[in-house]
C-alpha cells in the first residue's frame, strides 16, 4: 500500500524530535518535516494553507473557526505550553509594583489575539480584578514594524486599542517609555540588553507560577497541531494517526529527560527541576488528549469570547477532529 505524503509545519522542540529525525513514524504516512517558527507557520498556513499538518496558535484558531475559518482541524496534541507570569514586562519608573497598578496603563502587545495575551488578560482580571478595558493597549511589531491581526478583530466598544505606527516597534517604544508595559511571549530586545527601567513585573514568575498552578491545576496551552479539514476527510485515519506519532515522540522525549545516567540538556541542574514539576503536576505533566486538557480548554473557549476574540461561544468539541475527541484504552 502506498504511503500518503504529507508536510508537517512545527517548531523545533524536543517532544516533536523523534518525529523529525524519523525515530517515531506517522502510521501509513511518508512525511516531510519542515521546522520554522509559530509566526511563520501560522501566517503561511493562514495564508495559503501551504501545510497539511502545522502547528497553530490556539488562540488564532479559535478567533478563525468562530468566524467559519475551518480549513484545518484541530487533534489535542499541544507542542507548545506555558505559564505566563514571565511574559509582563514594565518600566519600573511608572509606579507598577504589582498586578493591579497596570489599571489606566498604556500596555503593548503584538498581537491583541495571540494566545499569550489570551491567559495574561485571563489570568489578570480572574486573580487581580483588572479587566482589559482598564487597559490602554498597543498592538505592532515586537522588533520589526507592521506586524498585524491575522484575523481581523470585532472587539467591545470599551477596549481601548491602538496600532502603533509603520515606524515603530513595541520594544523600542517600552525603553523609550512611551508605553508603560509589554505583554510578549518573546522577550523584547530592550529586557536582554538590560535596557535601563526595564524589568518584569514578577520578579520572581517561577514561584507565581507555581502558586498559580496550585491554586488553579491549569497549564497554559498556547499551541496545537491542526490538519486539514479537506485531508482528513479524505484519510479519516490520518487524525488519529498523527496524535498517535505526536503522542508516542512526546513520552520517548520526557523518558530521555528523566534518564539522567548522562545529561540530555546543556545545564546542570534540570532533573532537580523536573523532579519538582513531576512532584508539583504529575507525572504526565505535558499532557495531550482531549478530556485530560478539558479544563484548560474550557477556560480558554469562555475568556476568548468573553475578551471579544472569538464571534461566538465555543464548545471544546468543535475545536477537534470528532476522532481525536477519546482515545482506546488498554
Amino acid at each position: 500500500m502506498t504511503a500518503l505524503p504529507i508536510t508537517i509545519a512545527t517548531g523545533n522542540y524536543d517532544r516533536v524530535k523523534p518525529l523529525i529525525d524519523g525515530q517515531v513514524k506517522v502510521e501509513g504516512c511518508d512525511v516531510n518535516y519542515l521546522v520554522m517558527s509559530i509566526e511563520e507557520s501560522g501566517h503561511r498556513a493562514f495564508a495559503s494553507h501551504e501545510f497539511d499538518v502545522t502547528e497553530l496558535s490556539s488562540s488564532i484558531y479559535m478567533v478563525g473557526r468562530s468566524r467559519g475559518l475551518d480549513d484545518y482541524i484541530a487533534i489535542p496534541v499541544f507542542p507548545s505550553r506555558s505559564f505566563r507570569h514571565s511574559a509582563i514586562y514594565i518600566r519600573d519608573d511608572r509606579g507598577i509594583a504589582s498586578p493591579g497598578d497596570l489599571r489606566g496603563k498604556k500596555v503593548g502587545v503584538p498581537v491583541y489575539s495571540m494566545t499569550a495575551a489570551l491567559w495574561v488578560r485571563g489570568m489578570l482580571q480572574t486573580e487581580y480584578g483588572v479587566s482589559p478595558s482598564q487597559i490602554e493597549w498597543f498592538t505592532g511589531g515586537l522588533e520589526q514594524p507592521g506586524r498585524e491581526e491575522p484575523i481581523p478583530l470585532q472587539l467591545p466598544g470599551d477596549i481601548r486599542l491602538t496600532v502603533i505606527g509603520n515606524d515603530q516597534s513595541l520594544s523600542a517604544l517600552l525603553e523609550a517609555g512611551a508605553i508603560d508595559a509589554l505583554v510578549t511571549a518573546r522577550a523584547p530586545s530592550c529586557f536582554d540588553r538590560r535596557a535601563p527601567h526595564v524589568k518584569r513585573l514578577f520578579q520572581n514568575y517561577q514561584a507565581a507560577e507555581k502558586d498559580y498552578y496550585r491554586k488553579t491545576h491549569l497549564f497554559p496551552i498556547m499551541h496545537l497541531v491542526a490538519v486539514r479539514k479537506e485531508l482528513a476527510a479524505a484519510y479519516p485515519w490520518l487524525p488519529s494517526s498523527l496524535f498517535k506519532a505526536f503522542s508516542q515522540a512526546k513520552q520517548l522525549c520526557i523518558a530521555e529527560l528523566l534518564d539522567w545516567t548522562a545529561a540530555k540538556v546543556s545545564a546542570p541542574w534540570v532533573l532537580a527541576g523536573l523532579e519538582e514539576t513531576v512532584a508539583l503536576m504529575g507525572p504526565d505533566y505535558w499532557r495531550y488528549g482531549f478530556r485530560e486538557n478539558l479544563p484548560e480548554l474550557q477556560v480558554m473557549t469562555k475568556w476568548s469570547f468573553e475578551q471579544g476574540l472569538s464571534a461566538r461561544q465555543l464548545t471544546p468539541e468543535e475545536l477537534f477532529h470528532p476522532a481525536t475527541l477519546d482515545q482506546p484504552k488498554v
